[in-house]
């Protein structure tokens, strides 16, 4: 959205058809598209970042922080209760104006980190995709725009899928538990890879340290309030990730960030880039230069690209149908996940798989 008159209809779309479950966050959209004040908030924000997710993060951290005591009642993650009513509208405008200065940092600089280790469910098997098709048995895992880079600890992490038989299939023994419904007739993933990561690196222009209390709150305020089951999650994966053999490069420039990267890496790996909710945020011309770089350095260095968004932007050929969805999943957000590489001199493109954005349910092509 570039101009002031369009953020109305963001926030009220947004409240429509992407917060079927979390009423406070349709109510709050509401509220916010007739309010002058958190209009103006959101116009601080840079126009890439001009989204009522953003928005929403930066009132549910100052939730989280105790700065916002009007407010806490009706959000389930510091334990309210209370459903919204009339005076969540006076509450909104008591927090907006005490804690301006700290919104407006939040709104200028600050970017929906959500970094969600539910979308591992499909990473996992999109990585063995990759393994197959290139043939490799060491696998090189670049996360761009990784946030705190949960999810470079993909195969630590317990996975388990849920079949349409009602069967559970699981991999993995650790503390962290991913559950996703499997549907369609693809076998779900085997408890046994014949690859593996070898190296792992992260990509951000603000990689997040999940050891500064801060910073892990802002993680969390980019969740949904009532959602209890991403909130334990996140912690345990922010705990684990002290444990991993990861690196994570701050780059203003994350696109010519991916050349060097390659060059560095040992022989005999191969290289996958992994993008997974990035391309949303990137304006035409950033889109346009990171698909160009990818491709020249498919051609040149054999780079495999995993990239999970929605349809339009994670294909560049047509995206394949939409597969039936489970009962009380709203189509929106529907997120297209693909492998791009190049064969004999020229580009391949698979579509993978159709997920939840947050991994919640995987149809596996």
């Amino acid at each position: 959205m570039d101009s002031r008159q369009d953020l109305p209809t963001l926030l009220r779309r947004f409240g429509r058809e992407e917060c079927s479950q979390e009423p406070l966050y349709i109510a709050l959209c509401e509220l916010a598209a007739d309010d002058e004040r958190a209009l103006a908030l959101l116009a601080e924000a840079p126009p890439e970042q001009r989204k009522a997710n953003l928005l929403l993060a930066a009132l549910h951290e100052r939730v989280l922080a105790g700065a916002a005591p009007e407010l806490a009642a009706y959000y389930p993650s510091v334990g309210g209760e209370r459903a919204p009513d009339a005076a969540l509208g006076p509450a909104l405008r008591v927090c907006l104006a005490r804690e301006w200065p700290a919104l407006v940092q939040h709104l200028r600089h600050g970017a929906t980190q959500t970094n969600e280790v539910g979308r591992c469910a499909v990473i996992w098997p999109a990585l063995g995709a990759a393994a197959q098709t290139t043939g490799a048995r060491h696998l090189a895992l670049l996360d761009f725009g990784c946030s705190a880079g949960l999810n470079l600890g993909v195969d630590r992490y317990r996975l388990r899928y849920r079949t349409d038989d009602g069967a559970w299939h699981e991999r993995g023994g650790a503390s962290v538990a991913i559950e996703s419904r499997w549907l369609g007739a693809a076998p779900p993933p085997s408890a046994e890879a014949d690859w593996r990561l070898t190296l792992r690196q992260g990509l951000d222009p603000a990689p997040v340290d999940v050891s500064d209390a801060a910073r892990l709150r802002w993680l969390q305020a980019c969740l949904w309030p009532h959602d209890a089951r991403r909130r334990e999650r996140l912690a345990g994966a922010a705990a684990q990730l002290a444990n991993l053999p990861v690196t994570l490069t701050q780059a203003e420039d994350c696109i010519a960030a991916i050349a060097p990267w390659l060059r560095g890496l040992p022989a005999g790996v191969q290289p996958v880039l992994l993008t997974s909710w990035v391309l949303y945020y990137l304006n035409a011309a950033e889109l346009a230069r990171l698909r160009a770089t990818v491709d020249r350095l498919a051609l040149s260095h054999g780079l495999a690209w995993i990239c999970g968004d929605l349809p339009a932007l994670s294909a560049q050929a047509a995206p394949p149908p939409v597969p039936v969805l489970p009962a009380g999943e709203a189509p929106s957000s529907l997120t297209l996940w693909t492998l791009r590489h190049a064969e004999a001199g020229r580009f391949a493109e698979q579509a993978l798989a159709w997920s939840h954005p947050h991994g919640r349910w995987v149809a596996w092509l």
